[in-house]
């Protein structure tokens, strides 16, 4: 490579140290969102695990085939 003149060292320098920072603010940007995509997928698992109760007993006082047992079986069989 060419040795690169003051000026030109200068500009490569500036554009190094704010494309790092830039790098950084989108890094943190995307940590803040997997984030709030976490939470929000927890809430729904929580939510499906109360209304799954619901149904598990709604079938049993019903005597009806629990659909949701045999997709279990089906994911531990695989």
């Amino acid at each position: 490579m060419t040795k690169l003149n003051d000026e030109a060292r200068t500009f490569y320098e500036t554009t190094l140290r704010e494309s790092k920072k830039q790098i950084e603010i989108i890094d943190a940007k995307i940590e803040e969102e997997l984030a709030r995509v976490k939470e929000t997928i927890n809430s729904y698992q929580e939510q499906k695990k109360a209304v799954r109760q619901i149904y598990d007993g709604a079938s049993l006082v019903l005597g009806v085939k629990n659909e949701f047992e045999e997709e279990i079986d089906d994911k531990i069989n695989q």
